[in-house]
């Protein structure tokens, strides 16, 4: 299998203010420091990916601004392939942040550009997703688009993994391009019609979607650690115990790093450990793209 890690998915930037409570509606609150930096949850992944050791191309879509110029430079300067981005009309996509001081978060997205990723997009790209080794896609960009991706890079023989965060109705028929699902509690309920509050309710959600004709899935439960769920049984990683101080991007840097362990031919459950390590890191420091750490930390611990 090629080694080659595609990413397709959104491009934003993020612009955060710590406070120390999230507003309730119609409430104005004070907040403290302020940061803007990349973000979106496909070029997180992608940049996750890279740092960790991938060999890495991005598939988004930027609008004609200064947010798709500071973006592009960006991804550039961490060694990703961005030569399969592309530009649209549509402004390049924003996320609003706020995080209080017990490093919830609460998000308002401008899809923007990230809205305009069609199909013929896609289909521009086959080249990529016929020779990539692993697609990792999340739901930031249009659904036909994802399914028309995913179907592509399947029947070429590639691992398809998908984060379906932010959570869509999605058509049955993506399900049988999925190799690897990874969820939190919240999302494998909502596409499995089972209410997830433990270990034993996730798996049985997951064989749910074994059933639907995804081949492996990885829950992700924050604290209590993640949940492999696959034909030979369960195995639960536990999460490491770290004072997190933001969790922005810590799922888009376990997908990423992920993804890196098991281009290196990785099991399953080390690529899990592997990727729960670099999440553990990043949930302790500010920001997106920001927090995501780089391999040698990894290496070091």
């Amino acid at each position: 299998m090629s080694s080659k890690i595609l990413v397709v998915g959104s491009s934003n930037t993020d612009m955060t203010v710590k406070t120390k409570s999230l507003p309730k509606p119609g409430e104005t609150v004070l907040g403290g420091a302020f940061t803007m930096g990349g973000g979106g949850k496909g070029a997180n992944q992608a940049v996750a990916a890279r740092r960790l050791g991938g060999d890495v191309s991005f598939l988004c879509k930027v609008g004609n601004d200064i947010f798709g110029e500071n973006s592009l430079r960006s991804y550039a300067s961490e060694g990703i392939d961005i030569s399969l981005v592309r530009r649209s009309e549509q402004p390049s996509g924003v996320a609003l942040i706020s995080v209080d001081e017990h490093a919830e978060n609460c998000i308002v997205v401008a899809s923007g550009a990230n809205a305009d990723v069609t199909v013929d997009d896609i289909e521009s790209a086959r080249g990529a997703l016929e020779h990539c080794g692993i697609l990792l896609m999340q739901l930031e960009i249009p659904v036909p688009s994802v399914c028309r991706a995913a179907e592509i890079a399947a029947k070429a023989g590639a691992t398809v993994v998908l984060n379906p965060a932010p959570a869509c109705d999605l058509p049955e028929e993506l399900f049988r391009y999925v190799s690897l699902f990874i969820p939190n509690e919240t999302e494998l309920s909502r596409y499995t019609g089972v209410e997830v509050t433990d270990a034993a309710s996730a798996e049985k959600a997951a064989g749910v979607l074994r059933e639907k004709g995804v081949g492996r899935i990885i829950v992700t439960m924050g604290g209590k650690g993640s949940l492999i769920c696959t034909e030979q049984g369960t195995a639960l990683v536990p999460a490491c115990k770290v004072k997190a101080v933001d969790t922005t991007a810590a799922g888009d840097t376990y997908c990423g790093a992920l993804c890196v362990a098991l281009s290196e031919g990785k099991s399953l459950e080390d690529a899990a450990r592997f990727a729960t390590k670099a999440a553990s890191l990043t949930v302790q420091r500010m920001g997106a793209q920001a927090s995501v750490p780089y391999r040698k930390e990894i290496d070091n611990q």
